[in-house]
């Protein structure tokens, strides 16, 4: 491998890979169920998050309940360096994360924060460069409307598994989950296609037939 822990792998998927690449070779491994929903997208377009899922499972309430916000703050105080806040559950009515909880996440290590759901206090979020993925933004709070139920558990979101400790990658074109158990040859494998296609690259730019150049790298 070429990384000898957490923080050199995040490095190498933050400045060498990209999640289309990554999805492809997942692809070749039978995991063809991997991206999160495409409405998943980064608050600013260069903004990567990569690093251990630390799962939060939302619900929505009807009510506001004797502890408004259930579990979040407990979720938050959780975080360990190199991980992202991904939080699942509930409609999309509510906001489920926010500067103040970007401050906090970043004050414990975390790389980001991925909802299947709304975010909002865009403009301070921004300042800080705190990478976020969300479904969209939406000042609309969360007390009253939903609630953290548990975290460190199982996830799905539209038939994607996500479960603490695994991979979560995103950029520009999407947020993927990679199993734990093969991220080594996962993340190898896609260093490796990496380097072919650039070398591709440059012999498609300098006019090398397309099928000639294809066949050579293997890069189908």
């Amino acid at each position: 491998m070429e990384w000898k822990n957490d923080a050199e792998l995040f490095e190498l998927l933050r400045k060498q890979l990209y999640t289309a690449i990554v999805g492809d070779i997942l692809d070749v491994y039978g995991k063809r169920k991997q991206f999160l929903p495409a409405q998943c997208r980064p608050l600013r377009p260069d903004m990567v998050v990569a690093g251990r899922a630390m799962t939060v499972l939302e619900v929505d309430v009807t009510q506001e309940p004797e502890q408004p916000f259930g579990l979040m703050f407990e979720a938050l105080d959780t975080l360990q360096p190199n991980e992202v806040y991904l939080a699942a559950g509930g409609l999309p009515i509510y906001a489920q994360w926010g500067e103040l909880m970007s401050t906090a996440a970043r004050a414990r290590g975390a790389t980001g924060a991925v909802l299947a759901g709304m975010s909002r206090d865009t403009r301070g979020i921004l300042a800080m460069d705190f990478p976020v993925f969300s479904y969209g933004c939406y000042a609309q709070d969360q007390r009253g409307r939903g609630q953290v139920v548990a975290h460190h558990v199982p996830l799905e979101i539209e038939g994607v598994h996500v479960r603490p400790g695994d991979i979560v990658f995103g950029d520009i074109d999407g947020v993927l989950v990679v199993p734990r158990e093969m991220e080594a040859d996962v993340i190898s494998a896609a260093l490796e296609k990496s380097r072919k296609e650039k070398t591709a690259i440059k012999d498609l730019a300098a006019g090398r037939l397309a099928v000639d150049v294809f066949k050579s790298y293997g890069i189908f």
